[in-house]
C-alpha cells in the first residue's frame, strides 16, 4: 500500500542519515588515532553527526475549516490504529496550531499552552523554553480509544465575554463575523489553549517527520507565530481545499499570503483538492464522475495560479474508511496514494539533497584540512631525509655545520612565533569589533525602545516608522559584521603568505564568510510585516494594536534567533580561519625539533646515520599509507553520501 511505501521511505532516508553519520564516527575516530585532530576538529564532527541524528522533516497541514484537515491526517498517518485518531466531524475541530513530533527523552504526552498566554507579549517559542507553562496530558500509546479521548482535550474551547476575546486577540467589535459569533448571552466561544505539542511515537515521527495541523485563516492571520516561522520553515505544505465548496475568496488569501508567495519555495508545496466523494455519483458514469472531478482541478488550479498536476483530489473520509477496513479498491478510488506518492517524492529528496550537500562541504573541508597536515609531515620527512642522505661520507664539521643550520631556522622560526603571537592579539580585537555589531545586548536594548515607542503610538505612521528603523537597524548592523569579517579575511591572507614566504609553510587561502542568509531572512521578515500592516488605517485600533505588538514581538524574536545563530557561525568561522594556521605552526614546530634532534643523535653518535634514515624512510611510508587511507575514507564517505537506497527503493516500488 502507498502509506507502507512512505514509511518505508522515511525508514530508507533515516537509515541513510544513520550511515553517513557511522562514516563520519568511524573518520573521527581514525583522525585521534593518526594523531590529525583536535579538540576544534572533534567539536566540528560531532556537531555534524548531533546535526544528521536530530535532523527533521517539517511538513504542514493547511486550510480553512471544515476542508477535511484533521480527516487527511488520519487517512495518511494514523489509519493503523483502526480508527479516527485526530478529532474530526463537521464544522471546526482544529481550535489551535498543534504539532506532532517525537522526541524518545520524554513520555508520550500533549503540551497545551494556554490561552491566556495570548495577552502576553512572549511567543510561542519563547514559552517553549518552560514547560512549566504548559498542561501536561499523558498518551497512552497502547490503547486507540484512551488516545483518541486525550487528543480531543486539543480541541477544547469556553466561553468568554468579548472583551477577554478582544485581549487575546481572537475578537474585532467592528468584524461583522465575530459580531454573530456572539451568542444569546453575550459571549463567544474561543479555544482553550494556544498551541499543543503531541510527543507521540508513531513510525514516520520516529523518524523525524514533524507535523503542524493549523486551524485555519483567522489563526494564521492573528498568530504571528505561524506567518513567520513555522510555515516559512516548513519542507512541505499541504493546502487543503474541498469540492463541495470550491476555491472560496479565503482559499485564495491563504494560498497567496502565506503559501503561493514564498519566493523560491515553489517545490513541497501541495494542493489537495478533497471531499471528491460528494461528486461519486450512482447514476453517472465513471468517465462523466471523472471529468467532473477535473473541472474542479482544473479550476482550482487555474485560481491558484498551479498547473492541474499540482493539484491532487481525494476523499481522505473514504481512504481512512477504506485503509481500516482494508478494502483496496475503494482506498484506489479515493485517490489518496497519488498524493502520499507526491509526498514522499516531493519532501524526502529535496531534504535528503540539501543535507548531502551541507555534509559534503563540511566533510570536504575536513579532509583538507588533514591531508594539509598529511602532505606537511610528508614534506618534512623528505627535507630530512635529504639532508641526512646528504652527510653520508662527510665529517664531523659538516655534521655540525648541519646543526647549527637548524637551530637557526628554528629561531628565526620563533622569532616569527612571536610575530604571529602579536598578531593574534590584533584578530582577538578585531572579533571583539565583530561581535560588537553582532551584540545580544545591544540588539534587545533596541528591541525595548522599539516596544516602547509602539506602546506611545496612537497612529500608523509613528508605528511604521518605528519598524523600519527596525529592520534598518538590524541590517546596519549585520553590514558593518560583513565588512568587519572582510577586513579579518584580508589580514588572515596576508598572515599566511608571510608565513608561507619565510617559513615554507603552505599557502591557505581562508574561509569565505556570507552574511547574505541574515540579510534574507530580515528581509523575509520585513516583507511579511508589510504585506500585514500596510493597509493598517491612520488611527490604530486596539485590535490593531494588540495585533502589530504580537506580530513585532514575533519578529523581535525571530531576529533575535537570527543574530544568534550569526555569533554562532561567526565564531566557528573564526576558529575554522585560525585553525590551519595553528595547526601549520604546531607542525612545523614539530619538524623543526626533530630535525634538529636528529642531528645531534649522530653528531653524538648515538644514532648512526643510516639507522636514522631508515626510521625516517619507514616514517615517511607510514605517512604515504596514511594518506591513501585518507582517501579510503573520504571514498567510503562519500559513497554513503550519495547512496541511492531511497531512489532504488522507489524504483521497487513503480515495479
Amino acid at each position: 500500500m502507498p502509506h507502507d511505501n512512505l514509511i518505508a521511505d522515511f525508514e530508507a532516508y533515516s537509515g541513510w542519515r544513520s550511515a553517513v553519520s557511522q562514516s563520519i564516527g568511524s573518520f573521527q575516530k581514525w583522525l585521534g588515532e593518526q594523531e590529525l585532530g583536535d579538540a576544534q576538529i572533534d567539536m566540528r564532527i560531532q556537531h555534524l553527526i548531533d546535526r544528521l541524528r536530530e535532523d527533521k522533516l517539517n511538513v504542514a497541514f493547511v486550510a480553512e475549516f471544515s476542508r477535511g484537515k484533521s480527516e487527511l491526517i488520519n487517512a495518511i498517518f494514523f489509519s493503523a490504529y483502526g480508527q479516527r485518531i485526530l478529532p474530526s466531524s463537521a464544522g471546526r475541530t482544529t481550535m489551535c496550531p498543534t504539532e506532532l513530533m517525537y522526541d524518545a527523552t520524554r513520555p508520550p504526552a500533549i503540551q497545551l499552552l494556554p490561552i491566556e498566554t495570548r495577552a502576553t507579549d512572549t511567543t510561542t517559542s519563547e514559552y517553549k523554553r518552560y514547560p512549566d507553562e504548559w498542561t501536561s496530558v499523558a498518551l497512552d500509546v497502547d490503547s486507540g480509544d484512551n488516545m483518541q479521548a486525550a487528543f480531543q482535550k486539543v480541541g477544547e474551547t469556553r466561553k468568554v465575554t468579548p472583551d477577554e476575546a478582544a485581549k487575546y486577540g481572537l475578537y474585532r467589535a467592528d468584524n461583522p463575523d465575530d459580531q454573530l459569533a456572539i451568542d444569546s448571552e453575550g459571549q463567544i466561544e474561543i479555544p482553550c489553549w494556544r498551541h499543543a505539542i503531541i510527543n507521540f511515537p508513531h513510525p514516520l515521527l520516529q523518524q523525524g517527520l514533524v507535523i503542524l495541523d493549523t486551524p485555519g485563516l483567522n489563526a494564521i492571520g492573528t498568530e504571528p507565530e505561524l506567518t513567520l516561522n513555522l510555515l516559512p520553515n516548513a519542507h512541505a505544505i499541504l493546502f487543503i481545499l474541498a469540492a463541495d465548496t470550491g476555491v472560496t475568496k479565503s482559499d485564495i488569501d491563504v494560498w497567496r499570503n502565506h503559501i503561493g508567495n514564498q519566493a523560491g519555495r515553489s517545490r513541497g508545496r501541495l494542493v489537495v483538492l478533497n471531499k471528491i466523494d460528494g461528486l461519486w455519483d450512482d447514476l453517472k458514469t465513471e468517465d462523466e464522475i471523472n471529468a467532473e472531478i477535473q473541472k474542479q482541478v482544473d479550476t482550482s488550479a487555474e485560481l491558484l495560479g498551479l498547473k492541474p498536476t499540482q493539484v491532487f483530489p481525494v476523499s481522505a473520509q473514504k481512504a481512512l474508511v477504506a485503509k481500516i477496513n482494508n478494502d483496496d479498491t475503494l482506498l484506489e478510488k479515493t485517490r489518496l496514494g497519488r498524493l502520499e506518492r507526491a509526498l514522499s517524492d516531493e519532501l524526502i529528496p529535496s531534504k535528503q539533497e540539501i543535507v548531502r550537500d551541507s555534509t559534503q562541504n563540511e566533510m570536504e573541508d575536513l579532509v583538507s584540512g588533514a591531508r594539509q597536515i598529511l602532505n606537511s609531515r610528508r614534506a618534512g620527512v623528505a627535507d630530512q631525509l635529504g639532508e641526512l642522505k646528504g652527510l653520508r661520507g662527510k665529517n664531523q664539521d659538516v655534521i655540525e655545520h648541519m646543526m647549527e643550520k637548524v637551530k637557526q631556522e628554528k629561531e628565526h622560526f620563533e622569532r616569527g612565533l612571536q610575530r604571529f603571537q602579536a598578531l593574534r592579539s590584533v584578530f582577538s580585537q578585531q572579533t571583539n569589533i565583530l561581535f560588537g555589531y553582532l551584540g545580544m545586548d545591544s540588539l534587545r536594548d533596541e528591541i525595548a525602545k522599539i516596544r516602547n515607542e509602539m506602546d506611545n503610538s496612537a497612529f500608523s505612521s509613528g508605528l511604521t516608522n518605528a519598524m523600519n528603523r527596525f529592520f534598518k537597524e538590524t541590517n546596519g548592523s549585520i553590514a558593518k559584521s560583513a565588512e568587519q569579517i572582510a577586513e579579518i579575511q584580508s589580514m588572515m591572507a596576508g598572515m599566511y603568505k608571510k608565513f608561507s614566504e619565510e617559513h615554507g609553510l603552505s599557502q591557505v587561502a581562508p574561509a569565505p564568510f556570507s552574511t547574505l542568509k541574515y540579510h534574507k531572512e530580515i528581509a523575509r521578515l520585513e516583507r511579511s510585516y508589510k504585506e500585514h500592516f500596510n493597509t493598517l488605517g491612520n488611527i490604530i485600533s486596539t485590535y490593531k494594536n494588540t495585533l502589530a505588538r504580537k506580530f513585532f514581538e514575533t519578529i523581535a524574536s525571530r531576529v533575535v534567533y537570527v543574530f544568534e545563530v550569526a555569533n554562532r557561525d561567526v565564531e566557528n568561522w573564526l576558529k575554522t580561519i585560525m585553525a590551519p594556521m595553528e595547526t601549520q605552526v604546531r607542525e612545523h614546530q614539530l619538524q623543526l625539533r626533530r630535525r634538529l634532534e636528529s642531528v645531534k643523535r649522530i653528531h653524538r653518535a648515538t644514532d648512526t646515520l643510516e639507522d636514522r634514515i631508515a626510521e625516517l624512510e619507514q616514517i615517511e611510508a607510514n605517512i604515504i599509507e596514511q594518506l591513501g587511507q585518507l582517501d579510503r575514507y573520504m571514498k567510503s564517505i562519500y559513497q554513503s553520501l550519495n547512496d541511492d537506497t531511497i531512489a532504488t527503493h522507489k524504483t521497487a516500488q513503480v515495479a
